[in-house]
């Protein structure tokens, strides 16, 4: 992508950002279920606008890594359990996009953090993850989480971690591990987990998204 593409989808992006609130499904290569919790998100969405005043699409759409479309979109959701992988032209094109003011929550359904980090390399290879404190900002919007990132469910026994990436100090990806805050999201019928909890899990991705189009 040249200078002048980049110019223009970070005006795209920047006026997008503007007048709308929209978050699209990063439909990824590599063999892992970038489709995984299909109702998850959805329902986050649902939350929000029924509890901090957004005005998103609650039919959220899906995008590929290396297209143009990304740049409608100031939030994207990434999650699964498997293998990632980024072509050079897609990390290109993601990179971009970030550093454009764009936004990646990526959320470990369990068993991704090894292939995305290989692969967040093509991306930034010069930066690396900076764990979030519970004192950072994501944690004291509308929803209070003084303890930092809560844990929804169980995988092999480790804390929960927010992981981010920076650029100018601005979070530009978020990397939530040994959490899984999407399955909280799911239907109730999914994982039946106790309404506490996924109202926890709601809750934690509602601060997120606040965050972020509040930022």
């Amino acid at each position: 992508m040249n200078k002048h593409q980049v110019l223009l989808f970070t005006f795209i992006l920047l006026s997008t950002s503007i007048f709308a609130q929209e978050i699209a499904v990063l439909k990824y290569g590599g063999g892992g279920d970038w489709y995984a919790n299909p109702t998850a998100l959805p329902n986050l969405i649902t939350f929000c606008n029924q509890n901090i005043n957004t005005k998103i699409n609650p039919e959220p759409e899906t995008v590929e890594p290396s297209s143009t479309g990304l740049y409608q979109y100031p939030f994207l959701y990434m999650t699964g359990h498997g293998n990632v992988f980024f072509s050079e032209e897609e990390a290109e094109n993601l990179r971009n996009y970030l550093l454009s003011g764009g936004f990646i929550h990526v959320d470990d359904n369990y068993g991704m953090r090894e292939y995305f980090e290989k692969e967040l390399k093509k991306i930034f290879p010069e930066k690396e993850f900076i764990e979030l404190g519970k004192e950072h900002p994501i944690f004291d919007q509308n929803y209070k989480f003084p303890n930092g990132l809560p844990k929804i469910h169980e995988h092999d026994g480790k804390r929960p971690q927010a992981l981010g990436i920076f650029h100018e100090n601005r979070l530009v990806l978020l990397f939530t591990f040994e959490s899984d805050l999407g399955d909280g999201w799911e239907d109730p019928s999914v994982h039946k987990d106790p309404e506490e909890v996924r109202t926890k899990a709601l809750q934690m991705g509602a601060n997120i998204v606040e965050y972020v189009f509040k930022s």
